[in-house]
């Protein structure tokens, strides 16, 4: 196992933990005071993660554009999330990282484009995304533990 992917599925798959009694509502609801929802919030942890390092890198994606455009960042939810898609967002958050693994262990981020993130790191190379995603992670989580409190 890459202990660098481990930090990141470890903690995505506590959070499955977290959210697992919660209804389809729950998942949906836009609480007062916020702009989005738990599970546009897990959605938006896999689409960042692919722009970031698979987009940077030149690469496809492993998700649909249709998928991305939905969770990009800058995006917010816009329609209700069907248990059905509910349950792609959620085996995404892993399976996703498993992928990413598999690619990694195969040297397929060569091309890497730098960018400067939002929140003032540069990513220059698929290591130094790599390191920043628990950060992004982190900071969605936050989010989805505020969210479940006010649902």
């Amino acid at each position: 196992m890459n202990p660098a992917i481990d930090r990141l599925r470890q903690p995505r798959t506590y959070l499955l933990k977290l959210i697992s009694e919660l209804t389809t509502e729950q998942l949906n609801k836009v609480p007062g005071g916020y702009n989005n929802n738990i599970i546009w919030n897990l959605g938006h942890m896999v689409a960042a993660q692919q722009g970031i390092c698979y987009k940077r890198a030149g690469l496809d994606m492993i998700i649909e554009e249709v998928f991305f455009e939905t969770y990009k960042p800058g995006s917010k939810p816009e329609r209700f999330i069907s248990d059905d898609e509910i349950g792609i967002i959620k085996e995404r958050l892993i399976t996703s990282l498993d992928r990413f693994e598999a690619d990694i262990d195969s040297g397929l981020f060569v091309n890497y484009t730098p960018v400067m993130t939002r929140y003032g790191v540069e990513l220059t190379n698929i290591d130094n995304a790599t390191a920043f995603l628990p950060f992004h992670d982190g900071f969605h989580m936050g989010y989805v533990l505020a969210l479940k409190r006010a649902v």
